[in-house]
């Protein structure tokens, strides 16, 4: 079991479910009209999975991974509040 941790498979496996949850809303939405616009997701979602980029990098001694996660997730959270402030004001 340790090894599923320490060779990054596990947040692989989490990464590859959170996009397909981040997929499903999409296609759902696009077929039925209904659930969340991706607008109100994508970026929060994009930043959770550079934020499992920066985990398995940590967890398999990848630092150059690790600072590459943590910059694509402040970027992708920077934007998702910008935009929401924008709507808002």
């Amino acid at each position: 079991m340790e090894h599923w941790y320490a060779s990054g498979a596990l947040v692989d496996g989490v990464m590859a479910l959170t996009t397909l949850e981040l997929l499903a809303l999409w296609v759902f939405h696009q077929r039925t009209g209904r659930g969340l616009a991706p607008a109100d997701y994508l970026l929060n979602g994009l930043a959770g999975l550079a934020l499992m980029v920066a985990l398995r990098g940590a967890l398999t001694s990848l630092w150059g991974l690790v600072a590459l996660g943590l910059l694509a997730a402040g970027a992708a959270h920077y934007a998702d509040l910008l935009l929401r402030m924008r709507r808002k004001g």
